[in-house]
């Protein structure tokens, strides 16, 4: 069954978050996308640029540990050429994070520098983090406030209706109003958000899922599969399927019979997976020049 077959896409949600973002667009000097480093196409909202208008954006690569390196660096490159500032960070470790107020102040520069002609240097950058479920934007949030959220009052042009987040150096961050949720009409792209955890697994068939995701890391990153789980060469040419079943029997993963419990074996690879131990892997590249 097509992955996207088993989700459900409610017009209302983003109709909701449509009006909310335009409530508080006003108030918003910059706009900070945060994607998931091993997705950075299928983990971005395309509603986005309409959303926020003309307001500046930059984009951040979030779990660039658990991603491919190199092609980090050709995401990144390829997200710059379209005009969008980047940034890879990690919200666990934090790496990256030394860049952010760099990065955001660069691309503010000329609106930094009418604040200094208007004798307002102090003027604080208010930022909306906008991010599908699952990306890493309330861990960004969460790491650069240092987990502590701060009510802004008293404050021209901030309503008191608002939470916002201190984040230091004159940044005040605001969680984007309602949700921002994917759009899944396009099957390839919810897989590789099914992969990584950005659908919940409970709408999902895991063992078909945990198979597919075999199959396509035995064509991609046969090595860190074959290292992961012991396999032989001529079992990596196998199906999804016998991959799975390979996996389970190598990890002892058997029920009465002698036959592989599928189902444990399913959960073991998906979780691996996302918590980055079958090395860095990224499950989409950016298009040839």
């Amino acid at each position: 069954m097509p992955v996207a077959d088993n989700i459900q896409w409610f017009p209302g949600h983003m109709t909701r978050t449509r009006r909310k973002i335009a409530e508080v667009l006003p108030l918003i000097d910059l706009v900070a996308e945060v994607r998931d480093a091993r997705i950075p196409e299928s983990s971005r909202n395309p509603d986005l640029a309409e959303l926020v208008g003309g307001k500046p954006r930059i984009c951040l690569l979030n779990k660039k540990d658990t991603a491919d390196e190199a092609a980090t660096a050709r995401w990144l490159e390829a997200i710059q050429q379209q005009g969008i500032p980047a940034l890879a960070v990690d919200c666990k470790s934090g790496q990256g994070f030394a860049g952010f107020s760099p990065l955001v102040r660069r691309t503010l520069a000329p609106q930094i520098e009418r604040w200094k002609q208007k004798g307002m240097a102090r003027h604080p950058i208010h930022i909306l983090v906008a991010g599908i479920p699952n990306s890493g934007k309330s861990s960004f949030i969460n790491r650069l406030s240092r987990g502590g959220k701060a009510r802004v009052e008293d404050r021209p042009g901030v309503t008191r209706s608002n939470q916002w987040f201190t984040a230091g150096d004159g940044i005040l961050l605001l969680d984007t109003p309602g949700v921002l949720w994917p759009k899944f009409d396009d099957q390839e792209a919810a897989r590789r958000l099914a992969f990584t955890g950005a659908i919940r697994d409970q709408v999902l068939d895991g063992e078909e899922l945990a198979a597919g995701l075999l199959e396509w890391l035995a064509r991609q990153y046969p090595v860190l599969l074959s290292a992961r789980y012991k396999l032989k060469e001529e079992e990596l040419g196998g199906q999804g399927w016998q991959l799975l079943e390979a996996v389970g029997r190598r990890r002892g993963m058997l029920i009465s019979g002698g036959e592989v419990d599928t189902e444990r074996a399913s959960v073991m690879v998906l979780d691996e997976f996302r918590g980055g131990k079958l090395g860095r892997i990224t499950l989409e590249y950016p298009p040839q020049k």
